[in-house]
């Protein structure tokens, strides 16, 4: 019996980077020896066990055969006889088809090393081609680490895509990886892998779509509507943003794709027309609740937040309301930092001054101060008190816009 850890643990150790997870191969042992030395079984389609002692996950070595469509459509074989580097041959990329054994020694039959240093995502063997999560993951890997994709495996890809491999993912495991992505230091590059391989249209045809769409080069320097997009899922990356963000600033223009040819390049109404397709694509990915609520209130009144300085008390006061922010004020100001993302991710705008969150904020705060309950208490016609209310806010609102600097608009 060997034991060799395997996979990312030895791809990040060689990258200087830290390991999270270490996962291990078996090599020379069966079911029944690993049972015998207190190794607790939890793989439910090949053998997977849990260290008696430290419960890292330890696997017999194994091959795979595809027997069905998608990512379930495999057949396992595990025994003794099973050698390491007949594990690693059916791994996705060369660089995750290292090993490491007992005493340090690299095992590296397919290159990753080198892979490594040149940052090339390169598939192993053909067999790449039998599983679709894989172009999710390759993607991903880019997204991490920035590196370029070999133009064998990219040809690979396309292929899987026209043979309809894509269409068999199922929505948790598209959801699933494309979190991962966004949460990554470059997530544009996971929809641009996609999209070159031609997998962003089966996957998300409301953001492929985006691709081609043109806005006015006085708002909009880099013209087109995807490039602006993937800049801005980048500033958010780069603004450290939670998942929830990320995926409002991805999802926040596609009404855009919906723009009648006859106004282009102007997007007058691609709020509302963006509902529908974000709602869509929430309920074809199964989207978390929290992620789609904060990008429903995003893509609805994001260009509003732009005009901060143009409205009136009474018109932020129902904008709040609309946003349900005197109530969920954290959510309304996770949008407003995808609307900065929004406003900072355009050519030549990067670094731009954006006065209007800050302003929005002020305002929600004076807001949020008044004292409601004190109101209705001193109402003695109940049915007065939600105007009572409401005054007492727009006056709040309008005393802290004068004091932002913001001009008188009562």
């Amino acid at each position: 019996m060997q034991v060799y850890i395997v996979g990312g643990a030895v791809r990040d150790r060689l990258l200087g980077l830290p390991v999270k997870d270490r996962d291990w191969v078996v090599v020379g042992a069966s079911v029944e020896s690993m049972l015998q030395q207190g190794y607790k079984p939890v793989g439910k389609d090949f053998p997977v066990f849990l260290h008696p002692h430290s419960h890292e996950e330890y696997a017999l070595a194994r091959t795979e055969r595809k027997t069905g469509k998608g990512y379930h459509g495999f057949a396992f074989h595990a025994d003794e006889s099973v050698t390491l580097e007949q594990d690693l041959a059916r791994r996705d990329l060369t660089i995750n088809a290292m090993a490491q054994d007992q005493h340090g020694q690299l095992i590296d039959p397919y290159h990753g090393q080198q892979d490594l240093r040149d940052g090339i995502l390169r598939h192993v063997s053909p067999a790449f081609a039998e599983d679709p999560v894989r172009i999710l993951r390759l993607a991903r890997f880019a997204a991490r680490f920035g590196f370029s994709v070999a133009p064998e495996t990219m040809q690979l890809m396309q292929g899987m895509v026209a043979a309809g491999e894509v269409d068999a993912l199922v929505a948790e495991r598209v959801w699933q990886e494309m979190a991962k992505a966004l949460l990554e230091d470059k997530p544009s590059r996971f929809f641009l892998i996609l999209r070159e391989c031609g997998a962003l249209q089966r996957i998300l045809p409301e953001v492929d779509a985006l691709f081609g769409v043109p806005q006015r080069a006085d708002y909009h320097p880099e013209i087109d509507t995807g490039d602006h997009v993937m800049r801005v899922i980048d500033t958010a990356a780069s603004m450290q943003q939670p998942l929830a963000v990320r995926f409002a600033a991805l999802t926040h223009d596609l009404g855009k794709a919906l723009t009648p040819v006859d106004i282009l390049p102007r997007h007058i109404g691609h709020e509302a027309r963006g509902e529908k397709p974000l709602l869509a694509l929430c309920e074809r990915l199964r989207v978390p609740a929290e992620c789609r609520d904060l990008a429903r209130i995003t893509v609805l009144n994001h260009t509003k937040i732009h005009c901060t300085g143009d409205m009136k008390p009474a018109t932020i006061l129902r904008l709040f309301k609309d946003c349900d922010a005197l109530r969920r004020p954290e959510r309304f100001r996770q949008m407003l930092c995808a609307v900065l993302a929004d406003a900072r991710g355009r050519l030549h705008f990067e670094d731009c001054a954006y006065p209007q969150v800050d302003w929005m904020e002020g305002m929600l705060q004076a807001a949020l101060e008044v004292d409601a309950g004190a109101i209705a208490r001193s109402c003695s016609e109940p049915r007065q008190i939600a105007a009572a209310v409401d005054h007492a806010r727009s006056q709040a609102i309008a005393r802290a816009r004068l004091a932002l600097g913001l001009p008188d608009k009562t």
